[in-house]
């Protein structure tokens, strides 16, 4: 069988990797840098969504304790009542 050189394919593809990757040198800890930096994106992506969620919902309830509405006084009984009026909303867009 003869042989293959994989020149530039393989150079472009170890090129790509240490970009990613540049204060490190061996092939080791590149690839093990690598797989913790998307896992860590990977993560903080879902983690992101979490934590806006939760300070939306912090400002909607300090809205709604600031206006000392008898009916609602908690975010969870105005999200209640207003399920149960079958309105929904996007809680992205009533924290403004």
């Amino acid at each position: 069988m003869t042989r293959i050189k994989r020149g530039y394919i393989a150079r472009k593809h170890r090129t790509k990797t240490r970009l990613f990757t540049s204060s490190f040198r061996s092939k080791l800890t590149i690839s093990q840098q690598k797989i913790k930096a998307l896992v860590s994106a990977h993560r903080d992506r879902d983690r992101k969504k979490r934590d806006f969620r939760r300070l939306w919902i912090s400002r909607i309830n300090a809205v709604i304790r600031e206006n000392k509405n008898e009916k609602y006084y908690s975010y969870s009984i105005f999200m209640y009542n207003y399920t149960r009026g079958s309105c929904f909303l996007i809680v992205k867009y009533l924290h403004k």
